[in-house]
């Protein structure tokens, strides 16, 4: 049952049990539909009462986000304060938005996600919503384990900022150029730049309200590009920043290339609650697998294929081969579901 009565002790056996056969099914099926998982359970039992084992599962099984991302926080150690990202996903299912707010955790150049808002309306959310998000996430850990929270030109506001502070999270986002930094709009600090230079690099201005350090400069296509942070220096801001597109990264893995989330039929929260902490899960097995797998590297220095890529390819593969063979790796990849394992992992890396 991949450890998780370890893990979770608060479960009956067979709900620690239930639970780890929707992620065995979820990696074999890669898809996110009952029917598809259902496929892959073992069993005599006919396709439909499977299903409706699933459904239970999704309606009733005590699986919640404030669980496994505890989990998630003991088994990938950091010995360094932990980088953020916050961000949304969103599809539609027929006429009905599925807009959920998303709080993810970087651990090894990777975005795990950690808790999830779901917001009740199509479009951007609010300072409050942002706001109860980081509030759980307060709940099981320390402001100070907090490097830095990374947002886009959505998570913006002096609502917002304020309330980070007050919660005591350092936040690194990225500002419209319309912002006011120390009483000017942001893009008439990048009106001055003189030839051959790069950006404009900004140290104790005042950003909504608060004291911020700020790098401009332009995109490839022109655009402005205004970071600001009160986390670290100015001339540090740029490269840290690149890592909010991680979180981009991890919604592809949970939908198209990897899981088909948008597939789901499933519209309530509660269903949808329980979808996204198996998909955590599974998606973290992918993690811990693809990271002891080598891989080429490609002319530019990066990877041929990503950390999770490689893990699901490895772990749907070790489900094809004999019966001996499959036992043995496949027990070996459920033992990476240990903190020690985690740990050493880390440490190498």
């Amino acid at each position: 049952s991949l450890n998780f009565a370890y893990h979770f002790p608060e479960y009956r056996k067979s709900q620690v049990e239930l639970l780890s056969l929707v992620v065995f099914a979820l990696i074999k099926a890669k898809d996110v539909r009952h029917a598809a998982l259902a496929e892959r359970f073992p069993g005599d039992a006919k396709t439909d009462s499977v299903i409706r084992r699933i459904e239970r599962f999704f309606d009733q099984h005590p699986l919640c986000p404030a669980d496994v991302a505890r989990f998630l926080l003991q088994l990938l150690p950091d010995p360094k304060q932990r980088e953020f990202i916050i961000d949304r996903t969103n599809w539609k299912l027929g006429g009905q938005d599925v807009n959920i707010l998303v709080l993810a955790v970087i651990w090894r150049g990777v975005a795990i996600p950690l808790l999830f808002e779901f917001l009740d309306h199509s479009g951007n959310s609010n300072a409050a919503t942002r706001l109860l998000i980081l509030e759980d996430a307060l709940q099981i850990l320390h402001c100070q384990d907090i490097f830095t929270l990374y947002g886009d030109r959505e998570f913006i506001g002096q609502d917002w900022v304020d309330g980070l502070i007050d919660q005591g999270i350092p936040v690194t986002i990225r500002i419209r150029y319309t912002t006011s930094i120390d009483g000017l709009p942001g893009s008439e600090w990048l009106s001055d730049l003189q030839p051959g230079a790069v950006g404009v690099l900004l140290d104790d201005v005042e950003v909504f309200g608060s004291p911020m350090n700020v790098v401009g400069t332009f995109t490839t296509d022109g655009e402005t590009l205004l970071v600001a942070s009160n986390a670290m220096k100015s001339h540090k801001i740029l490269k840290a920043y690149r890592k909010r597109w991680k979180i981009e990264c991890l919604f592809r893995a949970l939908k198209s290339k990897g899981f088909q989330l948008e597939n789901t039929h499933m519209t309530l929260h509660d269903h949808l609650e329980r979808l996204l902490c198996v998909l955590t899960l599974a998606y973290v097995w992918c993690i811990l697998v693809g990271l002891q797998q080598s891989v080429r590297l490609k002319t530019h220095g990066r990877r041929a294929w990503s950390v999770i890529t490689l893990g699901l390819r490895e772990l749907v593969r070790a489900w094809s081969q004999p019966e001996k063979q499959r036992e043995v790796q496949i027990l070996a990849f459920i033992d990476l579901f240990s903190p020690s394992q985690t740990g050493f992992l880390e440490t190498v890396g």
